[in-house]
């Protein structure tokens, strides 16, 4: 009962989108670099072959959200999930999808706490976060600016 980056989230189906990228993560888990590398090689096919405006440390910030969404997923989700980058106006929205419904819960900041700091770093880094249910689990929504900060 495998689902495609098409059939999770909201229903909606569209064609490949030159500003639009998607990955399904495997159970055995796909590596952070492979993530890592999409997120960059997104970024920059936008910029390059496209035009739109990207600075350099929205690539890096996308990079460092992609790895906390990810990590975070493998650790608390039973099943495959899905990551979905799309250009929207003047930012890049990260999407991750996983297959635990369950909300991820912010923590208040705490330099002693060892671990459990990545929803803290991509509230931080990100213009907005927002969760949704999503069928068979939840969506995690991330928005960057492209222009920077």
């Amino acid at each position: 009962m495998g689902h495609s980056p098409e059939d999770i989230g909201d229903g909606h189906v569209e064609g490949p989108s030159p500003m639009e990228a998607s990955l399904a993560l495997d159970v055995d888990g796909s590596p952070l670099a492979q993530v890592r590398h999409l997120a960059a090689s997104f970024l920059t096919t936008v910029r390059d072959a496209h035009g739109v405006a990207v600075v350099d440390a929205t690539v890096e910030i996308a990079q460092l959200i992609v790895s906390e969404l990810v990590t975070n997923a493998r650790k608390y989700a039973p099943g495959p999930a899905v990551l979905r980058l799309r250009i929207t106006g003047d930012a890049l929205r990260i999407e991750l999808w996983d297959s635990n419904p369950v909300p991820p819960a912010v923590r208040a900041p705490d330099p002693r706490r060892i671990g459990q700091h990545g929803l803290e770093i991509v509230t931080a880094l990100a213009r907005d976060v927002t969760t949704e249910t999503a069928p068979a689990g939840k969506r995690v929504i991330a928005t960057v600016a492209l222009g920077g900060a």
